[in-house]
């Protein structure tokens, strides 16, 4: 039976259920339609809270079964296949991995281990309970220790925190991604004295940022490391080496990749993809086999780059890869507010200077980036992955346009929506190098552009009352509004920044020669 439930709780009694009753769980990724119809010739039923892409007769809403008559009580014994979890690999290619009962259960008391409850908490996450983090850390393992469970995932920071405020006692299940991304004007106060401990996986937690938790609530994130195929192998809390977790054996093969064996592996080692050098205190991972590329004829580690980047108090978050289409590296920076101060006051070039040289010392010459591009947070999915295809996206030409946000009308006929000047406009290369302004030019071309989103496009014939009165620069919040008056054909449009008019006017649209 397939099941997917935005509900955690419901997600526990569809598990338990399929447990008691001895059938297999098939747990899809995601429901996009592609997965649902790879998953659905394999199973008899589809069992969830959500409307599904699949036929109605082989879907069974939950609400409708609830109060059906209970099967009788018994022990669930450690026997059968239990649940089948969906996951992209690190090749990207769809597979399949089964997790016995009996694996779930031992990984369980593994953390139990670790981390008994010393008293109640309410468990709060930002993962999806649909893989082997989220699963466990926000499922199962709060239901054995007698935790309360937050029903729904809260995909953003304000959203953890609001949600957060109803409870006396927190754990948070969480990513990189998120924990990146809570900042000084994140309500620790409230919420630092209630918070119990941060679970957190799905990829590296930058150094920074951990120490800025630690200030705020007196308490690290506690890392986990593992993945679908292996379930948890590891943890650590800070810049220490990795430690496995109890009754998990860890070890290297020749080419120098971490394997596992542990009851919740069945007891047989499984070979992951990622680096390790050991010493008497653990072990250190240095990136993924496939993270090491040839620049040049030289091995280049990914990650040791991203590392030394780490360093910059320039860098806030940073990705490199390579793309298909070029041999030399591209680095994605997620900017501190230092590196958006540098970048807005001494420019492009300047900025990307200044981390070539910071690598220099620190790396070989063929390691050294070639292409940048600059972001105030890099855009990383729930798991804190970022997919290949939005790598090949932000690493290709840098964006003229902003991204705008929802429309709302303001007042009739009004309507406004909020963006952000891309750190990395274009533009600002020859306007100006060393003092990045967005042109007049280029806002009005805003204008047409978002109008041309709303399903309006123009082609101008004159503007009427042009006014620029404040400079936009990378980074700023900034809102536009657009109003059509359509027995005179004229757009007029508003772009304001903290409240300050930054730029207006009117353009006529010529209906003549508009594009059919």
């Amino acid at each position: 039976m397939a099941l997917y439930f935005y509900d955690a709780v419901e997600m526990a009694i569809a598990l338990l259920a399929c447990w008691r009753a001895g059938v297999t769980a098939v747990i899809p990724g995601d429901l996009l339609r592609a997965t649902c119809l790879r998953i659905d010739g394999d199973v008899d039923l589809w069992l969830s809270d959500a409307t599904l892409p699949v036929g109605r007769d082989r879907t069974h809403h939950i609400d409708a079964l609830l109060d059906a008559a209970p099967l009788p009580p018994c022990a669930l014994g450690d026997m059968g296949e239990g649940v089948v979890l969906n996951t992209s690999g690190s090749s990207g290619v769809p597979k399949q991995v089964v997790k016995a009962w009996a694996h779930l259960a031992s990984e369980i008391r593994t953390l139990a281990y670790h981390w008994p409850a010393a008293a109640t908490a309410s468990v709060l996450g930002s993962v999806s309970a649909h893989h082997m983090f989220g699963l466990p850390f926000r499922v199962l393992w709060p239901l054995c220790a007698g935790h309360a469970i937050d029903r729904a995932q809260r995909h953003y920071p304000e959203a953890l925190a609001s949600a957060s405020l109803g409870h006396a006692r927190l754990i948070w299940i969480t990513t990189p991604a998120i924990l990146r991304r809570f900042g000084e004007h994140f309500p620790w106060d409230t919420l630092s004295q209630r918070l119990e401990a941060i679970y957190t996986a799905g990829g590296p937690l930058p150094a920074s940022v951990s120490d800025d938790i630690l200030r705020h609530t007196g308490k690290r994130p506690i890392q986990i490391y593992g993945s679908t195929e292996t379930g948890a192998i590891a943890f650590k809390q800070d810049a220490t080496a990795w430690q496995a977790l109890n009754r998990a054996q860890v070890g290297a093969n020749v080419a120098g990749s971490l394997w596992v064996s542990s009851p919740w592996t069945g007891n047989e080692p499984v070979q992951t993809a990622d680096i390790a050098t050991f010493d008497a205190q653990g072990f250190q991972l240095l990136g993924r086999e496939d993270r090491i590329v040839k620049i040049e004829e030289k091995r280049v580690s990914l990650r040791a780059v991203e590392l030394a980047l780490e360093q910059h108090p320039f860098v806030a978050d940073v990705h490199v890869g390579q793309r298909n289409d070029m041999p030399r590296l591209v680095a994605l920076i997620g900017l501190t507010r230092t590196g958006l101060h540098a970048l807005r006051n001494q420019g492009r070039q300047a900025f990307v200077q200044a981390l070539q040289r910071h690598l220099a010392s620190l790396v070989e010459p063929a390691a050294i980036p070639r292409r940048w591009r600059l972001f105030t947070a890099i855009p990383w999915n729930a798991q804190s992955k970022l997919p290949r295809s939005v790598f090949d996206a932000l690493s290709g030409a840098r964006p003229t346009l902003p991204s705008f946000g929802a429309w709302t009308e303001q007042e009739p006929g009004t309507w406004v929506s909020s963006f952000e000047v891309p750190p990395d406009l274009a533009q600002f290369s020859g306007h100006f190098p060393s003092t990045p302004v967005v042109p007049g030019v280029v806002q009005i071309g805003w204008a047409l552009a978002a109008s041309a989103q709303r399903g309006m496009p123009l082609t101008v014939a004159n503007m009427e009352n042009l006014k620029f009165q404040k400079l936009l620069r990378p980074g700023d919040l900034a809102e536009l509004a657009l109003s059509w008056d359509a027995p005179r054909k004229k757009l007029s449009f508003a772009i304001r920044h903290q409240g300050a008019p930054c730029s207006s006017g009117r353009l006529i649209h010529n209906e003549e020669h508009a594009h059919v």
